[in-house]
């Protein structure tokens, strides 16, 4: 029998290469074995071009078919209830990482991580934040929180008190995929989020299609009026670079730049220098 959650294979999906049931088991002990390991997506500032963070996204390099993404990751550890505790080895594992780059001089980086609804609802969320930040040596501005809305709709109350809380320990706050059409744009005002990220749905047509180029000039006026940074994802092209430029928006992430890199590679790229 084989597992219904097909992988990636290399550069794509391949429905003909299924994890079989065992090679399925998917668990904190593949860490340990050096299967699952973070990548980091460089962020960058618009103003200075200059790296000033990176988004944590998890790996498992299957040892038969090879590096399976982010998606399919969090798929398996959801349908197999391990959601919880993969999620606390990301926290744990980009927490250590980015107190390290702080050691070697990059103490300006920050280190974003996305929060799903096991961790988010979890009774000791907050206990266990600080508890990694603690261990780690992390500073806790070095460290941002990225949860996308619809997780924060099955009670705003609670959601709004959580952040709150959060925000108290000094952590960064990112609405994730914003504009994706979850939740009208006035719920934004009860969140105290430090920055929206912006679909790459909206960003993939710039500059040619008009809706996005509406939809997304309003998202940065409507955040930059409450006081949050926006960044862009999935920016791939030098005219959509120059159209979210033009539009002030502060920051962005994507293949034009850099793709996601394995954590050593992604040291090199700090070491190297960054564009001027």
């Amino acid at each position: 029998r084989r597992h219904p959650c097909a992988v990636a294979h290399g550069g794509g999906r391949v429905d003909d290469h299924l994890l079989a049931d065992g090679d399925a088991a998917l668990d904190p002990g593949r860490a340990v074995k050096g299967e699952l390991e973070l990548h980091y997506q460089p962020k960058l500032d618009f103003e200075t071009r200059r790296i000033v963070g990176a988004e944590a996204l998890i790996r498992w390099r299957h040892p038969n078919l090879g590096l399976i993404p982010a998606g399919d990751v969090i798929a398996l550890a959801q349908e197999q209830g391990m959601a919880a505790s993969i999620g606390e080895w990301v926290f744990e594992r980009a927490c250590v990482d980015a107190a390290s780059w702080a050691q070697a001089d990059f103490d300006h980086l920050k280190v974003s991580v996305n929060v799903g609804k096991a961790h988010l609802h979890a009774p000791r969320f907050c206990g266990f934040i600080k508890d990694t930040l603690q261990s780690s040596g992390l500073q806790p501005g070095q460290l941002v929180i990225e949860i996308t809305e619809d997780i924060l709709l099955d009670d705003m109350q609670a959601s709004v008190t959580l952040l709150k809380e959060l925000k108290g320990l000094g952590l960064g706050l990112s609405m994730d995929d914003f504009g994706t059409g979850y939740s009208p744009l006035g719920n934004i005002k009860y969140f105290p989020f430090d920055e929206l990220k912006i679909d790459r749905s909206f960003v993939m047509d710039l500059p040619g299609r008009k809706a996005d180029m509406a939809v997304t000039r309003t998202i940065i006026e409507l955040a930059h009026r409450l006081g949050m940074a926006v960044t862009a994802k999935g920016v791939e092209t030098v005219e959509q670079l120059a159209c979210l430029k033009h539009m002030e928006c502060d920051g962005y992430q994507g293949y034009v730049f850099s793709p996601a890199l394995p954590t050593a590679e992604f040291i090199d790229l700090l070491t190297a220098g960054q564009p001027q």
